[in-house]
């Protein structure tokens, strides 16, 4: 690894640098063709994954993670296909790389439009879930990146056993390994150099808790693309389809708890409160989720709902808890969530069209749904293939971060020997 942190992260990026120009001059088939090579080595080495991911769980449990973290950990067989069908999904995406468009003759007798250019070196700094390892490398590669990734020192195991099939599939298909490289140190140190590289790395991309977020946030010297919380919200309007309106909060709070888009806060509208709610608790209880609610939803549903405080407004639980509000109306719901949201993913739950336009339009986050689970803020389920996050930023990407937001674009000008006169 060398003398030092330092030194090595530094061979870290000119290997990324050198590489970067590589994948994006390389042909879009080959990059095809290495996402698919990844994906049957995974396929056929899912048993020695599993048996790598088996370590870090047991390393997990033996320092007392809890279990939403032992749960984001955890290589299921079902999330090993869902990381192979992401890479193929991936490889059958039109390739963003080069894409001329918004051509359009100038008087002058120019032509000017813009191209679909690759980002250059991409860092990513994650936490537990090591299907980001596979994921994030595939979006990068598929967009002409090349990428640094420093995975959470617990599923350091379960990282490196995946960065070993990328770049056996890098090296198959005549690309350069460097062009996904996994940090192969749990010194904190590293992610202080990845964040300090601008003649390497051209923009950070954090997964992980707040802290870890607002951390790169403040000290990073490279562009960040990024969110911080996600405490998204469903709305029960008054004109909601009642059995909708029971399937969708149940999904969206108790799918998966550990998720940046589990909603965290039910708004329910005050006319139909009295009638929803109880059996709306009832199931959630059954599941094992704690209520905190406003006064009047704690006298609707009684000892069942703790009181909550102003601070549970504002918290991303990660966990079997979740805040009841009872509001006036649409218009209180918008005021409620544009307050206490964090630009995530909102939802309303109505058969009214002109409220869901209104809802549509004034929630300002980076996904709005309509009659849906907040669960569907997904870069695989929006059809992406895969995301290397979800970015509340109103600039460059905002939403899951797929192909197009790994990609900048170039003004382009074609002329016929053409002189400004």
């Amino acid at each position: 690894m060398g003398d030092s942190v330092e030194q090595y992260m530094a061979e870290l990026g000119r290997n990324a640098r050198q590489a970067s120009r590589l994948l994006a001059a390389a042909d879009g088939a080959a990059r095809n063709q290495a996402l698919l090579d990844i994906a049957g080595r995974l396929d056929t080495g899912r048993d020695a994954l599993m048996r790598e991911n088996g370590k870090d769980l047991a390393a997990g449990q033996k320092i007392g993670l809890d279990a939403a973290l032992l749960d984001r950990l955890e290589l299921t067989p079902a999330r090993i296909d869902g990381m192979i069908e992401g890479l193929r999904q991936i490889a059958a995406l039109p390739d963003p790389v080069g894409e001329v468009f918004d051509m359009n003759y100038r008087p002058s007798g120019i032509q000017v439009g813009r191209m679909r250019v690759p980002l250059g070196v991409v860092g990513i700094i994650y936490e537990s879930r090591p299907n980001v390892t596979a994921d994030a490398a595939a979006l990068c590669l598929k967009s002409g990146n090349a990428t640094v990734l420093r995975g959470g020192s617990e599923a350091y195991f379960s990282n490196q056993a995946i960065a070993k099939f990328i770049q056996d599939g890098l090296c198959a298909t005549g690309l350069p390994a460097a062009g996904v490289q996994v940090v192969a140190t749990t010194d904190r140190a590293a992610v202080g150099c990845m964040i300090a590289m601008p003649e390497y790395i051209d923009v950070i991309i954090p997964r992980g808790g707040k802290g870890l977020i607002e951390r790169i946030s403040r000290d990073a010297r490279v562009p960040v693309i990024k969110h911080l919380d996600g405490i998204c919200h469903v709305y029960v309007d008054d004109e909601a389809d009642a059995e909708k309106a029971f399937n969708v909060c149940l999904n969206a709070k108790t799918h998966r708890y550990g998720v940046c888009n589990a909603m965290e806060t039910l708004l329910v509208a005050d006319a139909v409160a009295a009638d929803f709610l109880p059996g709306m608790a009832r199931a959630y209880c059954e599941k094992g989720v704690e209520l905190r609610g406003c006064m009047k939803t704690c006298e609707i549903l009684g000892d069942v709902c703790l009181p909550a405080d102003q601070e549970d407004w504002d918290t991303e639980y990660l966990a079997p808890v979740l805040s009841v509000r009872v509001v006036s109306g649409l218009e209180q719901a918008v005021e409620h969530i544009t307050q206490h949201g964090s630009g995530h993913t909102d939802s309303i739950i109505t058969e009214n069209f002109s409220r869901a336009r209104r809802f549509l339009r004034e929630v300002d986050s980076s996904s709005v749904m309509v009659n849906a689970s907040t669960r569907f803020a997904d870069g695989f389920e929006y059809g992406l293939g895969a995301e290397v996050g979800i970015s509340t930023d109103k600039f460059h990407a905002r939403g899951p971060v797929g192909l197009q937001g790994l990609t900048s674009v170039k003004y382009i000008v074609l002329g016929d020997g053409t002189v400004r006169c």
